[in-house]
């Protein structure tokens, strides 16, 4: 079983699996019996430099733009376990200049629909190799204490002393996507 990690943990993925190369990230929302929330919540990476900001609205991987930065991060058609959505990224294949790639989930709600990220019951995010589909990481459930949030940064793969790394953040954001998208240079 992979190790649980909780907020604010991280795991050195390319220390632990030397040659990592194929990096699935999945998220699974859990909405019990609130099913409809289910349809309107998305998942969403961004491709950040050093300084966490997009440099592009090409920098983005959604239901919309299926691959990002020269196609090392992709929308994966066919999810793996009791994921929900999942990215492939490419390590060998990110650009030089992409610092991290932040997985974020937020509510994609009609004009006067009351959606939040609170009606979750459960949210995971775990990190998988993709070359042989074991499961390296796993958060623990982040839908606990949210309040009425409807966006939120969940999990970030990074770079650090010439491997990857992968960190469990789940920050919300009240101002839903618009406030998230501010804050990492997202164009709306």
């Amino acid at each position: 079983m992979a190790a649980v990690l909780p907020r604010g943990a991280n795991a050195a993925l390319t220390r632990e699996v030397p040659g990592l190369d194929r990096l699935v990230i999945g998220v699974r929302f859990d909405a019990g019996a609130e099913r409809s929330v289910l349809d309107d919540t998305v998942m969403m990476a961004l491709l950040c430099d050093a300084g966490s900001r997009v440099t592009s609205g090409d920098d983005a991987v959604f239901f919309n733009q299926l691959s990002a930065g020269e196609h090392s991060v992709t929308e994966v058609d066919d999810v793996m376990g009791d994921d929900s959505e999942q990215v492939e990224i490419r390590l060998s294949r990110v650009p030089a200049s992409v610092e991290r790639v932040v997985v974020v989930a937020y509510v994609n709600q009609a004009i006067g629909a009351r959606r939040t990220l609170a009606q979750l019951k459960g949210c995971t995010v775990r990190a998988v190799n993709g070359a042989d589909g074991q499961e390296l990481v796993r958060s623990e459930n982040l839908a606990t204490g949210w309040g009425l949030i409807t966006a939120a940064v969940l999990a970030e793969a990074y770079r650090h002393q010439g491997g990857w790394k992968f960190k469990v953040i789940a920050d919300g954001y009240a101002g839903g996507i618009i406030d998230l998208a501010k804050d990492f240079g997202v164009p709306l």
